[in-house]
């Protein structure tokens, strides 16, 4: 996997990728569950939407600043947790962090990652990041983890709940995709499964807790001085739960149409999650997002700030840091592009009005 000579463009950067990845980590990171309805529909949300342009503004200065819990970034949109980026550069999660930090973005960061989240903070002190937190069997491992983000400076918890279970991965077990001993879990040392690694279903089935429920969510959230992020709403009534236990925001998510296949595509679930979700809560959005023109319908349909989760993953097997750092800065003067044609001078402008019809 060497880096490229960074050359890419959004569109051509997939095929880079693919061109230096091993077929069973390219299965992993690519697939969706079962049928992989969900993961087709996540894009089709997006490329059935059209805009509205405005002519005859003052675009002579665009601006994509934005906040996240109340803190600026560069842009509104955020690393997406993804596990496992040593798989596909030996730079992994200090790599992006540290293209984070010098584009002043923020990125979350996987409890399955391949570096530790004390080594991703040293990478990059000062980058903004949050933990994703995937809640374990064993309470000590979960305290642990807690107790280790609070004291090495991530600003948030975002915690899964759309993973009870493993979704059926049928394109990843076909491939004889398994956890990676060359790639090991940073944060869970010995947990890849020792001379036989473990297969991702099995070690969910090992490891994870299928009993989370909102009253243990309400716990964590007194349990720590994190504000706590829910991953994985897409329905009305748990944005609503979600908004009478305490967290600070949600993530309308579908795990990259990884677990539930036939589940909505988050950009359809975002109008139903933000009625729920009322004034009380900041509501992101991940999934199918590619381009600037993806994040401009995203926020004008409501969300804070939008997560990108693959195209990173493909950005870092390119070219490590600076393939990430180009990523980021194409994705950033797309944006950039995108809101002049609209007529607007800043992120705060959008609404409903940039909006147009749909396709069928």
């Amino acid at each position: 996997m060497l880096a490229g000579d960074l050359s890419f463009t959004l569109r051509d950067l997939e095929d880079q990728a693919r061109a230096r990845v091993e077929a069973p980590a390219w299965a992993y990171l690519q697939g969706g569950a079962a049928e992989e309805r969900t993961l087709r529909w996540n894009r089709l949300a997006f490329e059935r939407r059209t805009l509205r342009p405005r002519v005859l503004h003052d675009v002579g200065h665009v601006e994509t600043a934005s906040r996240i819990l109340e803190r600026p970034v560069a842009a509104p949109f955020f690393v997406s947790p993804t596990a496992q980026h040593g798989l596909f550069h030996p730079e992994a999660e200090e790599g992006v962090a540290r293209a984070c930090a010098s584009r002043g973005l923020l990125a979350v960061y996987s409890t399955l990652s391949t570096r530790s989240l004390e080594s991703i903070a040293q990478a990059a002190p000062n980058a903004r990041r949050w933990f994703q937190l995937y809640v374990h069997r064993d309470p000590e491992v979960t305290r642990a983890l807690i107790r280790r983000a609070q004291e090495t400076g991530y600003e948030a918890l975002v915690v899964t709940v759309d993973a009870p279970v493993l979704g059926m991965r049928d394109r990843e077990d076909s491939s004889g995709f398994r956890m990676d001993p060359r790639a090991p879990l940073g944060n869970l040392p010995g947990y890849e499964g020792g001379p036989e690694p473990l297969t991702q279903a099995r070690h969910f089935a090992l490891r994870t807790d299928p009993g989370l429920t909102w009253e243990r969510v309400r716990e964590l959230c007194r349990g720590t001085p994190l504000p706590v992020i829910l991953k994985g709403i897409l329905t009305e009534e748990d944005a609503r739960r979600a908004s009478e236990t305490g967290v600070r925001g949600i993530v309308v998510s579908n795990h990259g149409g990884r677990q539930l296949d036939g589940a909505p595509p988050t950009l359809r679930a975002l109008p139903a999650v933000l009625r729920g979700a009322g004034d009380r809560l900041e509501v992101y959005l991940d999934g199918g997002v590619r381009r600037g023109s993806d994040i401009a319908v995203a926020l004008a349909s409501g969300a804070r700030a939008v997560g990108v989760g693959r195209p990173v993953v493909w950005a870092l097997s390119v070219g490590g840091q600076a393939g990430v750092e180009r990523y980021f800065g194409l994705l950033q003067e797309d944006l950039r592009i995108t809101l002049a044609l609209l007529g607007c001078q800043s992120i705060q402008e959008l609404g409903p009005w940039a909006l147009g019809e749909e396709f069928p």
